[in-house]
């Protein structure tokens, strides 16, 4: 029975993807992450009220993440000419990346405690690892893309 719903889900991965790959006003960011969403449904197998408690957390958790990213990508990287850095802006730079490694894992401690509120232990363990598991995967394909 394992089987057929790991084969169920397969399909449904492919279709989404491929309907995904369809929709023209969808940016690549919004294709990836329609991708993620459904890897990480299929990894982790949620309920429908898992399901409807984290996906609202984990939209929190990115948009949370992605505002610290920004933030830093705007303050550094296309302010600062890295040829020419003094030791002072060098140093400013490390502390900021610093910093935000810092807000990372607390945004990371802080999510980890909210989904474990809403679901089992394993759930959460199975989470990093889909998450880790679509890094993965993602790099694959664009490396697989990029050779052809």
């Amino acid at each position: 029975m394992k089987k057929f719903y790991k084969y169920i889900y397969a399909c449904l991965f492919v279709v989404v993807a491929s309907a995904i790959a369809e929709a023209q006003p969808a940016s690549k960011r919004d294709k990836i992450e329609a991708l993620r969403v459904t890897f990480i449904n299929q990894k982790v197998n949620f309920t429908t009220q898992e399901s409807q408690l984290f996906w609202p957390l984990y939209d929190e958790y990115n948009d949370k993440l992605e505002n610290a990213r920004k933030t830093f990508r705007q303050q550094f990287i296309k302010n600062v000419d890295f040829n020419n850095l003094t030791e002072k802006e060098s140093e400013a730079y490390i502390n900021a990346e610093l910093a935000l490694k810092q807000k990372e894992y607390e945004l990371y401690k802080e999510y980890f405690e909210k989904f474990k509120k809403v679901l089992p232990i394993k759930k959460v363990a199975l989470l990093r690892r889909a998450e880790e598991e679509f890094k993965k995967e993602l790099i694959k394909n664009i490396k697989g893309n990029s050779s052809e």
